[in-house]
């Protein structure tokens, strides 16, 4: 094997436009060509930015690694979902393995890893000895914490594995401190910003959004849910004790019909891309990022509704008995730990109620992209299909 052709048929880092080779044979990488980062096949280990390949092997040659290299199992799609994505149970086991909440422990070097892993697999070449079930952890760990538009890392707390812990804990304070007018606007203002990071991070990537529009977007829902539950709260005050325990669920689910298209508002002033069967790319339609965005809305309230409407009449039983009352410090604990207990199994259900590769009929699309696909491709692509986020 000679130069740079050898090293394409080695390095899938190739495919990302960087790969080069000396003119001895051996093998480096550019650090921009793989984002920073480079597999080394052998122990499947990430050398950091600005580190060469050769580094740790200087004496191997192309040819010694293509050699040392397996080829993808036959049959063998690494993106292929592994679970029915057209059905609810389906799609509630892809998202319990994605939003496993012990993925938030993974060290970043070992999800730069799975990346690394996941990206020569679709180049058709991963480290020998490798097994179809480290192939599969690297993808859950891959799609937890990277973007599927982009690739890039999503910060920890916005990602969907983050709900759980990050959920459980505001959601339980919220709860816990509905008396007073301080504490509600307290962590009424700390669930928007929590909530503002989770939507930016979960955006269709293929719509840019200023820090102008982030701004406006997350005052108007902090407003949003400060007056609602401000409002309500005193209003209730001479209302049944259960009532008051439900005000925070109405501001969060009035918050989030205004944070999530208020922070995707691009979305649906530019529109989505739209693609066919075949993800190719057929045009931007508003009206399928309308309907990504208020399956997003009609999901995130799902998710927080069981534990934020049933928790309070649970809580408002137990505080009636004795010993309850003899451990009131404790209750706010217990509140996190219930809420944990909801969002364990209401972030992968609430996540599942729609396809993430959401379709829409060609029939609903507006008129001129409708026209535009038509005089293209005629009668064969009756839907469309879009990321519609998380």
């Amino acid at each position: 094997m000679q130069g740079s052709a050898a090293c394409r048929a080695a390095m899938p880092c190739h495919a990302q436009g960087g790969t080069q080779c000396s003119t001895t044979g051996s093998m480096q990488c550019s650090a921009a060509a793989v984002q920073g980062y480079v597999l080394l096949w052998e122990t499947c280990s990430v050398v950091p930015r600005g580190m060469q390949c050769s580094g740790v092997r200087e004496s191997m040659t192309v040819a010694e690694t293509h050699t040392k290299m397996a080829t993808v199992p036959l049959g063998f799609n690494i993106d292929a979902p592994r679970w029915d994505q057209s059905t609810f149970v389906g799609r509630l086991k892809h998202f319990l393995n994605i939003t496993d909440p012990r993925t938030v422990l993974v060290p970043e070097e070992e999800l730069d890893r799975a990346k690394a892993l996941v990206e020569g697999c679709r180049a058709g070449l991963v480290p020998p000895g490798s097994s179809q079930e480290q192939l599969l952890y690297a993808k859950k760990l891959y799609d937890s914490a990277f973007h599927p538009d982009s690739g890039e890392k999503m910060n920890l707390i916005g990602r969907m594995s983050f709900q759980v812990p990050g959920g459980m804990a505001i959601t339980g304070c919220m709860l816990q401190f509905y008396r007073t007018v301080p504490a509600v606007v307290f962590w009424q203002w700390v669930n928007q910003s929590f909530n503002a990071l989770v939507n930016y991070t979960n955006r269709n990537a293929a719509s840019p959004i200023t820090l102008r529009q982030i701004g406006v977007a997350y005052f108007t829902a902090t407003g949003t849910a400060l007056a609602t539950a401000v409002g309500l709260n005193l209003y209730t005050k001479r209302a049944p004790p259960l009532l008051a325990r439900w005000v925070p669920f109405a501001a969060v689910a009035a918050a989030n019909c205004v944070n999530i298209p208020m922070m995707r508002q691009q979305e649906i002033i530019n529109g989505v891309t739209v693609t066919d069967g075949d993800n190719n790319e057929l045009g931007h339609s508003r009206r399928a990022a309308v309907k990504g965005i208020a399956q997003v809305v009609v999901s995130r309230i799902t998710m927080a509704a069981p534990g934020m409407i049933i928790l309070p009449i649970i809580m408002e039983r137990l505080e009636k008995f004795p010993f309850m009352q003899r451990i009131r410090v404790l209750h706010g604990p217990l509140q996190v730990l219930l809420c944990g207990g909801f969002l364990l199994f209401m972030v992968p259900a609430a996540c599942a109620l729609f396809p993430q590769r959401c379709s829409l009929a060609l029939t609903d699309l507006e008129l001129e992209l409708r026209d535009s696909i038509v005089a293209k491709h005629g009668d064969k692509v009756p839907y469309v299909y879009f990321n519609k986020g998380l």
